[in-house]
């Protein structure tokens, strides 16, 4: 089986500032390539394609689940996070992430504008890993925006956004899949997809942000206790929920990072654990409030994938179940915890899905491996399976780990935009909505000659009655 740090693996020191030579002629790759080879590089490829479908999903869901005038601001920053995402990784990120190893594991420098030369293609070609991981740099990056939704400006979003996706997210992939700190512990964590190197990730970045940024006017009454604001389109959730469904058979299979019979494997635990997430989370909170609600049972099926993320390729079918299922349950107490408790306004809850689920899935290794797992080619069985403390401490040292430095980075950022350029719009543009101030139209146009006399709309068109002449 493939592992996933096998691209971080560089085989020169230095640094080369020139572009890359073309494709084909990078150091590394076959002369005669294999059907195998070829294969391989193609299902990635495809399971990329995947997973940058699933930007798609996240615009429909967040623009959904917040209010119509601001539906074309959560739209351009969701098509800004894949657009400025992908640069910043091409420039920065990917070599910080995969480049030749600097201070011992924490950061890579090197291998800049995909320099073939600094990494190995034994497996995949250099354009094959930057094509799927960029995909997945820009997933941590737009997590972000729902939870920072209808009152931030879109030049501050555009900062952190390039900055997450150049220098945060691509630390931790250093520590993790880039071969650094965590992969050499005496029990290695895994992380299969990434429930904590991506989901984590954007999940505490948008805790962090959205603290600082504070709630929406009208969120709390005067003595602390939340209003619902209803999104205006439980249509688009849905339809956003069903797209970012189909795009995790890119995340997680992909992840396998090989065309072979371990990526049904993979597929058919993550369809189970997405669907029990979604029933878990449905009844819970039909149980709590007398009805099923149809967003929180969205938010059960992506928390059943985010939770499911890590595992998939060391859990049994039935694992995947209680994992996915656990993770339904847990994303409707986290929303209300971070709502009522933390009194922090996420109007699209992914702070629970994204953060608090994904630290689960993490630490669920610990309990349910039980497979040779996939993403290190070593048998690391969890507590049920007889493996011990071991994995799990490992897990938690992950998730806490992550935790902080995300915290801490991300709120630093937050905090100097907050100081420098701003980071909320001025109420009265809260209060109108950003789509026309921020981008100069609504996102849903009425009709433009609505409410003008017919002397401003001018002469009417003329309508012969004569024949025609044969």
């Amino acid at each position: 089986m493939r592992r996933r740090l096998m691209i971080g693996a560089a085989l020169g020191g230095g640094l080369a500032l020139l572009v890359a030579s073309p494709a084909g002629a990078a150091t590394g790759v076959p002369a005669e390539p294999s059907t195998q080879y070829i294969l391989d590089n193609l299902w990635v490829m495809l399971a990329g394609v995947l997973v940058l479908f699933m930007q798609a999903g996240f615009a429909l869901v967040e623009a959904g689940l917040t209010r119509a005038k601001n539906v074309a601001n959560i739209m351009m920053k969701n098509l800004m996070d894949l657009s400025a995402g992908v640069l910043a990784f091409f420039l920065i990120g990917f070599s910080i992430a995969y480049g030749p190893e600097q201070l011992g594991g924490v950061i890579g420098w090197g291998g800049w504008f995909l320099n073939g030369a600094d990494f190995d293609q034994s497996g995949l070609t250099i354009h094959t890993n930057f094509f799927f991981q960029v995909a997945f740099a820009a997933t941590a990056a737009t997590i972000v925006s729902g939870a920072m939704a209808e009152r931030t400006k879109f030049k501050s979003y555009f900062i952190y956004s390039f900055v997450i996706t150049a220098l945060i997210y691509p630390i931790v992939v250093r520590w993790t899949w880039g071969g650094g700190w965590l992969s050499t512990l005496s029990t290695p964590f895994s992380d299969f997809a990434g429930s904590t190197i991506v989901h984590g990730v954007g999940g505490w970045a948008a805790l962090a942000g959205a603290l600082v940024l504070g709630p929406r006017i009208g969120k709390y009454t005067r003595d602390g206790k939340p209003r619902a604001i209803l999104g205006h389109n439980i249509a688009l959730v849905v339809l956003g929920t069903i797209i970012l469904f189909i795009g995790w058979f890119g995340f997680n299979p992909g992840s396998e990072l090989a065309a072979d019979l371990v990526v049904m494997d993979i597929a058919v635990v993550t369809l189970l654990a997405a669907c029990a997430g979604g029933v878990a989370a449905m009844a819970t909170i039909w149980l709590r409030s007398g009805k099923p609600d149809v967003g929180m049972t969205c938010n059960g099926v992506l928390a059943g994938l985010v939770s499911i993320t890590a595992g998939c390729g060391a859990f049994y079918n039935w694992s995947g179940i209680v994992v996915g299922a656990v993770g339904g349950v847990l994303v409707v107490f986290a929303v209300e915890f971070f709502e009522k408790v933390v009194k922090v306004d996420d109007p699209v809850g992914a702070i629970s899905v994204h953060g608090v689920c994904g630290a689960w899935g993490t630490l669920a290794i610990g309990i349910f491996a039980a497979k040779d797992d996939a993403f290190l080619g070593r048998d690391n069985a969890g507590l049920l399976y007889g493996g011990g403390f071991d994995q799990l401490i490992t897990q938690a040292i992950m998730v806490i780990a992550v935790f902080t430095f995300v915290m801490i980075t991300a709120g630093a950022l937050f905090m100097a935009i907050k100081a420098t350029v701003g980071l909320r719009v001025a109420p009265e543009e809260e209060i109108e909505g950003l789509d026309v101030l921020e981008h100069g139209s609504p996102g849903y146009a009425g009709d433009s000659l609505a409410g003008l006399s017919a002397t401003d709309l001018g002469p009417a068109p003329t309508r012969s009655t004569e024949k025609a002449e044969v």
